[in-house]
């Protein structure tokens, strides 16, 4: 079974897994690396807990995805507490069906190879330039994810191990070439079929209805037809955007403000360093002696590029002679930083360094000394932040001014729009469900359809709708739900009466057809007696769009025909009935097996197999949500 596993690690399966991970984040970033220590957990599997940090994590990358898919609607629904807390919800399942796979992959005593891994990262496309691996880019990548290699490196095997578990498990089933063979004939399959329809709208010119019935229906079906509550609002709007400034930003508020943020235009001190890592996960002690001989051999007068390639268990950065690129303070381990930052000149190598990834010897490659930015070059950027601030200030002020006058004079918006210079605007009618973009947001929904608002008449409190912008409301007109009237529904029940007696007649009509069919009467002799055109089609397809969807899924269920045709009765959505006849089946010729249609077939296999392994590992396991909320990080 082990031997199987391994082999799935090689698979398309595990391809997919390990993409679809590293396509996470690469995009959407990881937000804190996993050296951060764990804080209050969101679950607790088989007494292993998911730590909030790991949620964290997982619950932005699911937001980014989200975001992406949806685009702005994923801003209106994610303030509906309900669905995200259902996305929460998700987010915390699929990292225990996780967590259970990687402790299934620990007790199996899976593990993948440094060799394994170093290819996986060097096949990666998120750290290739032209088809081809490249270290510098790989640094930016991991660092974007706020990863430092080390645990990179280790995450990344990881996953990779899980991935051979669900790739192993996912893939054992597989489509046999005869059975692909089967099924893409069958989906092939053409049948020649006739049928005669029995129209409903033929009978409707003849129907007649009475005021009693529509008066009798429009009593019994009031429910059917209740107008929707409505309300026209006027509101005013605010946002920081839109205020101007009574006087415009100075050279000398430039410069003041230069002065005050001097410090960060400071561009700190940079050093390029390579390492040689010794992993001591195993063995502290014999790690430790490792890297004091290896030491010894830099000491000796052997080169360190050479040494980092045949020593570093950092099997990434030993390829490139170790080189970590550029690094800042607070960016590593605080132990190796220290050790970095102690060195002055280049070619500089340090002792052995004890870090939380093993022990290291760092050489200074490059420097660059500490730069300041002049004013000239950070000018517009000043500007800008100033008018931010200014009018941010304003804001801030406006709205408590724009919050009191709209309690203050509560049953007018006139007052609250003079003193913060905006106009009064009105909508339409709308209902719960159909508001004007301008205040179409569930908040301003709710306040416009609340009692409050309503039956006092007084204005809404401020709304926040986003960052600087508020807005507040005020009920214009209210239309209650009601019962339309009579008049206005009339023709509409009518034309329903009409239909549902043209239905029953149809039926009627086409039950007494399909008794002669029954007796042996040919659809032809009938389509003469009745005047009703006989279709017939040759060759029809599963996919034919030209014949009713119901007749076409109907037809394919009928059994084949032996020496007389094979019929039945199809009640079409519209009212029509059909009388349907199956009088031959072409089986399609056999065809050689697609690669990309028996992929197709393996793969919905797989997604089976998959949940079948999911739901076993969660049946077998003790699993502990947290009942706590996750507070919104945005």
């Amino acid at each position: 079974m082990l031997e199987r596993i391994r082999e799935g690690s090689q698979g398309v399966v595990a391809k997919i897994v390990l993409g679809l991970v590293m396509l996470s984040f690469a995009l959407a970033g990881i937000g804190s690396y996993l050296g951060q220590p764990a804080d209050q957990s969101v679950a607790v599997v088989n007494g292993k807990k998911i730590s909030q940090v790991t949620f964290s994590r997982a619950y932005e990358n699911e937001r980014s995805r989200l975001e992406r898919q949806m685009g702005e609607y994923f801003t209106q629904i994610s303030s509906d507490p309900t669905y995200m807390a259902r996305v929460r919800e998700n987010v915390i399942e699929r990292l225990v069906q996780q967590e259970l796979q990687t402790q299934l992959a620990h007790e199996l005593g899976l593990r993948v190879s440094d060799k394994a891994l170093k290819d996986e990262i060097r096949g990666l496309p998120y750290f290739q330039v032209a088809g081809q691996f490249n270290n510098d880019r790989y640094i930016q990548v991991i660092r974007q994810m706020n990863f430092q290699p080390d645990a990179f490196r280790d995450y990344l095997r990881t996953e990779m191990t899980r991935s051979q578990l669900v790739a192993a498990v996912a893939g054992t089933d597989f489509a046999l070439t005869g059975e692909v063979a089967s099924a893409t004939q069958l989906e092939a399959q053409l049948r020649d079929i006739e049928y005669l329809l029995i129209s409903a709208d033929k009978v409707k010119a003849g129907i007649e209805v009475s005021e009693s019935e529509i008066s009798d229906y429009y009593t019994l079906n009031q429910a059917q037809f209740m107008s929707q509550e409505q309300v026209s609002v006027e509101y005013v709007e605010l946002t920081s955007d839109t205020i101007k400034l009574e006087k415009e930003i100075s050279e000398q508020d430039i410069a003041a403000a230069y002065e005050e943020n001097k410090a960060q235009y400071i561009e700190p001190e940079k050093r390029r360093v390579a390492h040689i890592l010794i992993d001591n996960s195993e063995d502290d002690t014999a790690a430790k002696i490792k890297a004091e001989a290896v030491l010894a051999k830099l000491n000796a007068g052997e080169g360190f590029e050479l040494l980092a390639k045949t020593e570093s268990d950092d099997i990434v950065s030993g390829e490139v002679g170790g080189d970590l690129d550029w690094i800042d303070r607070d960016m590593m381990d605080p132990a190796f930083e220290d050790a970095a930052f102690a060195l002055t000149a280049k070619g500089d190598i340090s002792e052995v360094v004890k870090s939380e990834f093993g022990y290291h010897i760092i050489k200074l490659t490059d420097l660059l000394a500490e730069q300041v930015k002049t004013i000239e070059q950070v000018k517009d950027e000043l500007k800008a932040n100033l008018e931010k601030d200014a009018k941010s200030e304003l804001f801030y002020g406006m709205q408590t001014e724009l919050a009191e006058l709209a309690f203050e004079v509560a049953d007018s918006l006139e007052d609250a729009a003079g003193a913060t210079n905006q106009e009064v605007k009105t909508t339409a009618l709308f209902n719960r469900y159909n508001a004007p973009v301008s205040v179409n947001n569930p908040a301003v929904v709710k306040a416009a359809f609340s009692a409050e608002l309503i039956e006092d008449g007084v204005n809404s409190e401020v709304i926040e709708l986003g960052d600087e912008h508020v807005i507040v409301v005020r009920i214009k007109e209210h239309k209650p739900a009601a019962t339309k009237p009579i008049s206005d529904v009339s023709e509409q029940i009518k034309t329903r009466l009409v239909s549902e007696k043209a239905a029953e007649l149809t039926k009627e009509k086409s039950d007494a057809l399909y008794a002669k069919v029954q007796t042996g009467i040919s659809l032809n002799d009938i389509a003469k007696e009745e005047e009703i055109e006989l279709k017939q089609v040759a060759g029809l397809k599963r996919d034919d769009r030209t014949v009713s969807t119901q007749i076409v899924q109907n037809i394919f269920k009928l059994a084949h025909p032996k020496s007389d045709a094979v019929t039945d009765l199809v009640s079409l959505n519209n009212g029509d009935v059909a009388i349907v006849a199956l009088t031959k089946v072409t089986t399609a010729e056999p065809v050689p097996v697609e690669a990309q249609v028996k992929q197709s077939f393996a793969t919905q296999q797989i997604n089976k197999n998959y949940l079948v392994f999911v739901n076993a590992l969660k049946a077998d396991a003790e699993v502990v949500s947290a009942k706590v909320a996750v507070s919104e990080q945005n």
